[in-house]
């Protein structure tokens, strides 16, 4: 059995799937990226007149995925504490890689996840990072 869960504090997902959804005592949350709740905007990101990324700001960007991956947890009836794996997706491991580990070894100092870090060309909204992420509750 499981159990569709959606955050009222998380941004709306850009697709047909929910926040997360339990099963068991685990929860699995769909891909979470940095926009914030009601808005267009996504922190970090300056689009040219097409909607093509101009240039983006990735510790902006990973500060707020991380908060948005808390709040998602959090309306679930989970906790940070509480991850187990997290798979990172980066646009551009090169130029991203070494400020996303340096900040989340800020943000993951006690909890200690699995991880998984993959870079791919693309997600399917203008950002940089995507973390997709499993707890237990």
């Amino acid at each position: 059995m499981s159990e569709i869960l959606n955050s009222n504090t998380a941004p709306e997902p850009v697709g047909a799937y929910p926040h997360a959804r339990k099963v068991g005592n685990l929860l699995f949350l769909s891909g979470v990226g940095p926009r914030e709740k009601g808005k267009t905007d996504i922190p970090g990101v300056s689009l040219d007149d097409d909607g093509t990324i101009k240039d983006y700001d990735i510790e902006a960007q990973c500060h707020s995925v991380f908060k948005n991956v808390k709040a998602i947890l959090e309306d679930s009836g989970s906790s940070w504490e509480n991850l187990v794996d997290v798979t990172v997706f980066l646009t551009n491991m090169k130029d991203d890689f070494k400020k996303y580990n340096e900040l989340y070894k800020e943000y993951f100092k006690d909890c200690q996840p699995c991880r998984t870090t993959i870079e791919i060309n693309c997600l399917p909204t203008p950002i940089a990072i995507e973390l997709k992420c499993i707890a237990t509750i």
